[in-house]
């Protein structure tokens, strides 16, 4: 019964997330400046009875509760309405940039945890932080996405998995060396150690089997880091992908595209955290 209760509540925080979503977009994408204007309407090729049609389209956009009741239908018809830019729908656009953006995805966040997790427990084996293993992780903190993977670009090294590896990397190091430290300080580890048990066995039978919840908060939040990345990143690298999707769509106020761009990346930051534990060990971390 409350595993039941459970599901029920995050089922019922997930769609009004969504909702939320789609009602602030719209207002933000309504009110952002010259969302009324059309540049077709100057265009000498249209005749004027397709002018007159975008005229129409640009009266009927006055009223918010037609538009978030447009936008919400075609959220439940499942195409997202028809895209202003390109009229075709929705769904037909970021079907194929799903497999790129989250190939991008996975890529990046395995890469980071690898490298975090290398580093952490080479950091962590010594009794106080070390400045060689800090200042790396601290710079990259302090990097702009954009800026970093303009860099990247420019010196033509590196590509979107290194960059994004690197910001969430960085991240995820400095919560895993503090957890990892306390972890080598546990009573049962300091008595396996001294019965002659190895690291290696005391790190994967007895260190990260009690680190699970932690861990599982740490991927819930490198979801959310690696959402946030992903429009500079593809942006910047030319990816065709769904973050470069959204970047077009805001620039043309495309608003059912951007609507469902949003949804997509709620629903993703809501199916993250359900990983995400409620027991004490999480908030002593």
């Amino acid at each position: 019964m409350r595993r039941a209760i459970a599901v029920l509540r995050r089922l019922g925080r997930t769609v009004a997330l969504v909702l939320l979503v789609i009602t602030g977009s719209t207002l933000l994408v309504r009110f952002a400046p010259g969302y009324l204007s059309d540049a077709r309407e100057m265009d000498s090729r249209y005749a004027d009875a397709a002018r007159f049609e975008l005229s129409a389209e640009a009266t009927r956009s006055h009223s918010i509760s037609r538009m978030l009741l447009t936008e919400i239908s075609g959220s439940l018809r499942g195409d997202f309405g028809t895209s202003r830019q390109f009229a075709v729908p929705v769904s037909e656009l970021i079907a194929p940039r799903l497999a790129v953006s989250g190939g991008l995805l996975l890529r990046g966040i395995g890469l980071a945890w690898l490298v975090a997790l290398v580093a952490a427990l080479s950091s962590s084996a010594g009794r106080n932080p070390s400045l060689l293993w800090q200042t790396p992780g601290t710079v990259l903190l302090a990097i702009p996405t954009a800026a970093l993977a303009t860099f990247c670009l420019l010196a033509d090294s590196g590509g979107p998995v290194l960059v994004m590896a690197l910001l969430l990397a960085a991240r995820d190091f400095k919560f895993l060396d503090h957890v990892l430290r306390r972890a080598w300080l546990e009573p049962h580890i300091l008595q396996a150690r001294a019965q002659g048990i190895s690291t290696g066995r005391a790190l994967v039978a007895h260190m990260l089997p009690a680190l699970a919840p932690q861990l599982g908060a740490l991927a819930s939040l490198s979801v959310v880091t690696a959402l946030s990345a992903l429009v500079p990143v593809e942006v910047i690298f030319n990816v065709p992908g769904v973050g470069q999707l959204a970047w077009n769509a805001a620039l043309n106020r495309d608003l059912p595209v951007l609507l469902a761009v949003m949804i997509l990346m709620a629903v993703a930051v809501t199916g993250s955290s359900c990983v995400t534990p409620s027991t004490p060990e999480w908030k002593n971390a």
